[in-house]
């Protein structure tokens, strides 16, 4: 199966998931300073999880390392698809409860749960392409993608101690992959290099 089925009904999802969040957004309830401090917890919930549906959408571009994909791709695509998916709900929550501590751990564990999926998504390509196929070429140690489940637990950890911790640690995951992984598109560059 050509993957240009599962890019397209993945891209609609996550525009779908961030559509969710911004009208999760609630405006001042008056219009002022003061007012607008008060909406602020709130749309720094949001630009978490904005940021973080961004990531995943940036490495989902992996796929250009992959001509096929077959049902397992399908389901382990899906399955961070339904992670992906919660992000408002566990989004709202944490900023509705005013960054209480069962409501952090939950989007925490929102995250980390993110994270394995696309572990898995990411492994289940490998092992249809094979060891030596591009995309494991590609992403040879993938050194953030192990240490974000590290901090994840931590800042899971750390929410037991105060919860701003906890989101803390959860900002600086995202702040780790803002900065973009330049793997894929050097292995498309150095490939069209050979290929002239």
């Amino acid at each position: 199966m050509n993957r240009s089925r599962l890019e397209a009904f993945s891209d609609g999802v996550l525009a779908i998931i961030i559509t969710i969040m911004v009208l999760e957004l609630h405006v001042p309830e008056e219009p002022t300073w003061a007012g607008l401090a008060g909406v602020l917890p709130g749309f720094f919930s949001y630009l978490l999880s904005f940021v973080y549906v961004g990531i995943y959408w940036n490495n989902h571009h992996m796929l250009h390392l992959v001509s096929k994909v077959n049902g397992m791709v399908l389901w382990a695509n899906l399955h961070l698809l339904f992670w992906l998916s919660l992000f408002p709900f566990t989004t709202r929550w944490m900023d509705e409860s005013g960054y209480r501590q069962v409501p952090v751990l939950i989007y925490g564990t929102n995250l980390l749960l993110a994270a394995i999926a696309y572990f898995v998504l990411e492994s289940t390509l490998i092992r249809q392409q094979g060891r030596d196929g591009r995309l494991a070429r590609a992403t040879g140690r993938d050194w953030k993608g192990k240490a974000s489940p590290v901090i994840y637990i931590a800042g899971i950890a750390l929410t037991f101690v105060h919860p701003l911790l906890g989101v803390g640690a959860f900002a600086v995951v995202a702040a780790v992959w803002l900065v973009p992984d330049r793997r894929v598109e050097r292995f498309l560059a150095a490939e069209a290099d050979q290929q002239h």
